[in-house]
């Protein structure tokens, strides 16, 4: 998920009633949430680099640990530093002690938000490898988009409404009862599990509806059923043939799927020389890896000599969006050197500065 989730996730997790045990545990469980996604800084290394490390280590449950004492640690020294700076000032001789931060559980509260981080991540079709480096395998539960904006309803709400409330209760002069944001936060919490239940339910309703027809007359040998943001009801659909790939749009509503509706058809990489070349790449093989549908496509570049390997993954092909995502590049030379490789992006203008020019697109 994007980091506005986790962030939110976090913080709704404090409020459902971790907060009561220490000090700082709203600050600690925000952090910890999102923190796993630290490895994006390989990003800054290269897109390659970027690619193969993230949700790598600190997205395992062997990593979570050292990810939440690592967030433990930032929050003593900022609170340490803080509190020389502003001392706390003496309370009154009745009043309700203060909390003071229990560094042990708020370690264990960091890992609590750090494993919800791998959950969530779990949940859409980008997926997660929680036990590498002993099982590298990538799973995902492929239920919810990585933006969702229901999720973001709930949560947002979750934790504001209460608030609200509060103001209004101070209007009218009730009494105030408990910890406040406790029932929000819940609240929020067991409808984000409710979505995750109904869209699991559509989930599997689309896949049972996929596997009941021939494509192309012939039986699926793998199906994939990948979610669209707003609605639970429209998947984007992948069946493997013996040859092909075809790509259709699946209304989980329907008993029946229209194979015709948008429908895209993909050809299965071969193997060749050139192929097994970039497989062998550092880039490609990480992505051989992750993907679940890929897509091999080759073109020789005669100036300079070499070729340019792309390779995609048809479960990000959604027909209406422009592009495959996270497709990437091998350059090979005509030994079948690796000479670069990388992401194709958005930025039209960056694709076409890294794109090697065709002979008649040269300047004169």
């Amino acid at each position: 998920m994007e980091p506005v989730t986790h962030f939110l996730y976090g913080a709704c997790l404090s409020r459902a009633g971790f907060r009561r045990k220490t000090a700082l545990a709203t600050a600690t469980m925000v952090l910890a949430a999102e923190a796993p996604d630290i490895d994006m800084l390989w990003y800054f290394r290269s897109s390659a680099a970027g690619f193969v490390h993230h949700r790598g280590f600190t997205h395992t449950v062997f990593g979570i640990p050292f990810v939440a004492a690592a967030v433990v640690l930032l929050v003593y020294v900022v609170h340490t530093v803080y509190r020389r700076w502003r001392p706390l000032k003496p309370l009154p001789e009745f009043a309700t002690p203060r909390l003071v931060p229990r560094w042990g559980i708020l370690f264990g509260l960091a890992c609590i938000a750090g494993y919800s981080h791998i959950l969530l991540d779990f949940t859409n079709s980008y997926g997660v490898r929680p036990f590498w480096p002993f099982w590298n395998h990538w799973v995902a539960w492929d239920i919810v988009s990585i933006i969702e904006p229901v999720l973001y309803v709930f949560l947002i709400g979750g934790l504001l409404l209460p608030s609200l409330f509060g103001l209004v209760n101070a209007e009218i002069g009730a009494r105030k009862r408990g910890l406040r944001g406790r029932g929000g936060a819940i609240t929020a919490l067991v409808l984000v599990a409710l979505v995750w239940g109904v869209r699991d339910y559509e989930h599997r309703r689309a896949l049972a509806a996929m596997n009941s027809v021939l494509y192309k007359g012939q039986v699926a040998t793998r199906l994939g059923a990948f979610p669209y943001e707003g609605t639970p009801f429209r998947w984007l659909g992948v069946a493997q043939t013996s040859a092909t790939y075809q790509a259709f749009i699946v209304d989980s509503l329907e008993p029946e799927v229209k194979v015709g509706d948008k429908e895209e058809t993909y050809y299965k990489p071969q193997d060749t020389e050139v192929i097994e070349a970039a497989k062998a790449t550092y880039l490609g093989g990480a992505f051989m890896d992750w993907a679940r549908f890929p897509v091999i496509e080759v073109e020789r570049r005669t100036d300079p000599a070499g070729y340019i390997v792309s390779f995609s993954d048809v479960r990000y092909a959604y027909p209406e969006r422009r592009g495959i995502p996270l497709s990437c590049y091998v350059l090979l030379d005509p030994e079948l050197r690796p000479v670069k490789e990388g992401f194709f992006t958005r930025n039209f203008i960056k694709n076409r500065l890294e794109r090697t020019p065709e002979p008649d697109e040269r300047q004169p």
